[in-house]
Formats: C-alpha cells, structure tokens, sequence
C-alpha cells in the first residue's frame, strides 16, 4: 500500500503546479474575493491518522457541504417523512434551477440541490426561531468535528442573502405547493447561514468520518446513525453530490462526494478514509476544478475507488 501521506504532498505540490484552476464563484461577491491559488487537501485514516497538503488547515466557506449534515439532522428528526417532501433522484440541471420544479409540483428532486436543501432546513427549522435552529446544525458540526471554535462567516452569510433572488424564488414557489410549511424568511435565513459555515479540509474531513465507518465516528465509538442511513446517504451523494456533474464525478474519482461553490468537497472512501479537498475555482458545473483532478489521482494512487481498482 503506497505512503498516504506522501501521496497526499505529491497531490498537493501537483494542484500547485496547474495553471488551469478554474473560476471563483463571482456571484456571490465573498466567494469572488478568494485566491484561487489557495489548495488543501487533508485525508483521515481509519484508524485516525491525518494526511495533509497545502492549505488544509485555511478555514473556507463550505457552502453546499453543509447540506450532508443538514440532511443527517432532518433525517434523524422526521425519519423517511422527508422523502414526502423531496426526492432522492439526480436532477441533470444547474443547482439553482427552477424548471424541474415547476414541472414536479413544487418537490425538488434530490437533498442536494438548492431547492431540496431549503426544503430540508425546513424541517429542521420547524417550530423554531432560526438562531435555535441554526445553533443546532452549528453545534452538530462542531461535535462531529470535535472542535468548538468552528463557526458561521457572517459576512458571506450577507452576502448571500444581498444576492440571494433566485433562492428566494425557489423558497416560494415551493411554499405555494406547502413543501416549505415555515415562513420563508425564517428558513431562509438558516440556509444562507449554515452554507456559510467555514471549516479547514482537516475540519471537515473529521466531521465527514461517520459517513466512512457505518454511521459511527471511530474516535468515540458514538453512533451518529445508523449503518442503513449511512449508506443512504453515501448512495445520494454519490448520484447527487455534484449536481449535473455527478456522473463525470462518479466515472473519474469513484466516491461519494459532496461540492460547494466555495470549491470544497468532502469525499468518502468508505472503510478506509474521510476525504476533504479545497480549490476556489470552479468548473462549468460549479463543483472545485482541482478538488476533483485531485480526488481523481487519490483514489487511483490509493485503489479507493468503490468500483474496484
């Protein structure tokens, strides 16, 4: 078995090297004032252990990571009622896209998309005043990382909501088909904010460990969830994870994985590793441009794709 930290320096120092690095996410002007020269990657074992490269310990606006654990937290609370309310199938349009929706009633088509996670923060917000609620899914993420300094960029959480029209537009029209029950204000205000949660990739990387061991973090033996809804959302993230570009991400990295327009994602090898790069510039699709070339040359280096070598 190769070195993993030596495969995770020579990634590093290869993302370094790339002159192709892909576009900030410029309409949301926080995004667009990131260095898209920044890369990080941080790898944790199973028993433990952390690899890492570049600028793995730089905090970074998750973005649509958070919607992973969003979904975890909804999940545990209502159970598979969610799934009255959004569907689990790849949408094959952009994150933002009102289409789909308009012509499915007002039920987004997967957790993953904008639609579905407002649809998910939702419930999580139900009967709840946002900071209640967005202090829960902020304290989830700390415990899972185990690390309480973790905490919410307020200025890209402005950001977001300045500019923020066509998740309104979502949010609405589906609260005139009752997917969205809450004030739309409300809910909202707690998805612009949990997306602009910001973690270093050895952050999330420690945080996204349950995903990789049956729904358990290793460290403390705590169930997070069960071995069943583990794999249920490893299988969404998988087919979802990267909106329009899931397959290509499929086909090239193997893995469940999650982007955000802030150019992280978090990937899951699983048995053997919690992965989460960061690269700013994006692709066509608005997944990390570098984060996936690298993730591509981790799971061939290491034979960790769940398809075989």
């Amino acid at each position: 078995m190769p070195d993993l930290q030596a495969v995770v320096q020579e990634i590093a120092a290869e993302m370094a090297q790339r002159p192709d690095r892909g576009e900030v996410a410029h309409y949301i002007p926080e995004l667009a004032r990131v260095d898209p020269q920044l890369f990080g990657i941080a790898v944790i074992d199973a028993d433990g252990r952390a690899a890492v490269g570049g600028d793995a310990d730089v905090p970074f606006s998750i973005q649509s990571i958070s919607k992973v654990f969003t979904l975890t937290l909804a999940l545990g609370m209502i159970g598979d009622r969610l799934w009255q309310r959004v569907g689990r199938e790849p949408s094959g349009n952009p994150f933002n896209s009102i289409v789909q929706l308009e012509r499915e009633r007002g039920v987004p088509r997967n957790p993953f998309i904008n639609a579905g996670a407002i649809a998910v923060t939702d419930v999580i917000a139900s009967g709840h005043q946002p900071r209640e609620s967005l202090g829960e899914i902020l304290r989830f993420m700390q415990s899972l990382a185990r690390d309480p300094t973790i905490t919410i960029d307020g200025a890209v959480a402005a950001s977001e909501k300045r500019t923020g029209f066509r998740n309104t537009a979502l949010a609405n029209y589906m609260k005139s088909f009752g997917v969205v029950e809450g004030p739309v204000d409300y809910t909202l205000g707690v998805y612009f904010h949990h997306c602009a949660i910001a973690m270093t990739c050895r952050q999330l990387a420690t945080a996204g460990r349950y995903l990789a061991h049956s729904g358990r973090d290793p460290a403390t033996g705590y169930s997070v969830v069960p071995a069943e809804r583990a794999k249920r959302i490893n299988a969404l993230m998988l087919t979802c994870g990267h909106y329009d570009g899931s397959g290509e991400f499929a086909y090239r990295v193997g893995l469940p994985g999650k982007s955000g327009v802030g150019g992280g994602i978090l990937a899951v090898a699983p048995g053997k590793a919690s992965i989460a790069v960061w690269a700013p510039g994006l692709d066509a699709a608005g997944n990390s441009h570098l984060g996936r070339i690298a993730l591509e040359r981790l799971t061939k280096r290491m034979s960790w794709s769940i398809f075989g070598d």
